[in-house]
């Protein structure tokens, strides 16, 4: 039996997730389907990929061993779909992009809408990602161009700076004179909301601020999704880093406090695997993003290439 593409993925995406349902929540496929990928695989092969522990799914030796040539595998399979359109001739097919869950700040409907407007044969499709699940979408062929929030770092994606999204540290309107008085240790001490994921860019900001001080946050809840977090600081839950501009919107109707020291900024790039860096569609893509961020810019990564 031939291996597929759509299985291949599958294999990719449980040996990063470690987790058969995650897995399948980020492919869009039903957790049934998913096992069925990974078993077909297995049969296909004649050996087992995937040992299961008390929590996970891990990855067996011939699984460790086959994962970069399937991930190789599934980048020249789309490189090999780009020069098929070059050859056709005509800009056309489908893009998928991953995106925060923030779209006013990349402006992602804008670029979309100028990328219809000049291509009028491509179609997209607009997935939702943290930061990190964009940059995993991007290593295993799931998604084309991913907006994330973050540093450069990794050698393997050509990276491009959109502009800079500033954070402050906020708090419920009531707590006004501790907030707006208080020391970097006086904050860490405070109720914190703070994101479930580390590697989120929240995650990430938090740590340069008080961790590099040598504070650890008292954390009393905690999210998933942005909205969530600042829905339960308004009900006086605790404080947590946002967006400035969801910050002013807070401070026009005086559901919030912002601390004067606690600020920090982080670079909104876009992102897509090197390899790409000539295929027709990714191109016509970041002329459309460039139309709208007329000072969108090159930044070199500051990592080593990942598998």
């Amino acid at each position: 039996m031939l291996i597929d593409l759509v299985q291949l993925r599958t294999f990719v995406a449980v040996a990063e997730e470690q987790h058969l349902t995650r897995a399948a929540e980020r492919l869009h496929v039903s957790q049934s389907a998913a096992s069925a990928h990974v078993r077909a695989v297995e049969e296909s092969l004649g050996t087992q990929l995937f040992i299961r522990t008390n929590r996970s799914l891990e990855l067996t030796r011939a699984g460790q061993l086959l994962l970069g040539k399937a991930k190789a595998l599934l980048n020249e399979a789309t490189l090999f779909t780009s020069f098929a359109r070059e050859i056709h001739g005509k800009i056309e097919g489908h893009l998928v992009l991953g995106s925060t869950s923030d779209p006013a700040s990349s402006r992602i409907g804008e670029v979309i809408a100028a990328l219809r407007a000049a291509h009028p044969l491509i179609t997209v499709d607009l997935r939702a990602r943290p930061s990190f699940g964009a940059q995993e979408g991007l290593k295993t062929g799931e998604l084309d161009v991913g907006l994330l929030l973050g540093r450069p770092t990794n050698a393997a994606f050509r990276y491009y700076q959109l502009t800079t999204i500033p954070f402050r540290v906020a708090g419920p309107a009531a707590w006004k004179q501790k907030i707006e008085s208080a020391s970097w240790a006086e904050l860490a001490a405070l109720p914190w909301i703070c994101p479930t994921d580390s590697s989120l860019a929240y995650s990430t900001i938090l740590r340069q601020l008080f961790d590099e001080r040598g504070l650890e946050l008292n954390a009393v809840a905690r999210f998933d999704n942005a909205t969530l977090g600042r829905a339960m600081l308004e009900a006086g839950v605790g404080l947590m880093l946002m967006r400035e501009e969801h910050v002013r919107q807070g401070l026009e109707q005086g559901v919030l406090v912002t601390s004067p020291i606690a600020h920090a900024e982080f670079p909104l790039l876009m992102a897509h695997v090197t390899s790409r860096l000539n295929d027709p569609l990714v191109c016509a893509f970041l002329a459309a993003a460039r139309q709208v961020w007329p000072d969108m810019a090159v930044t070199p990564s500051h990592g080593t290439s990942q598998g």
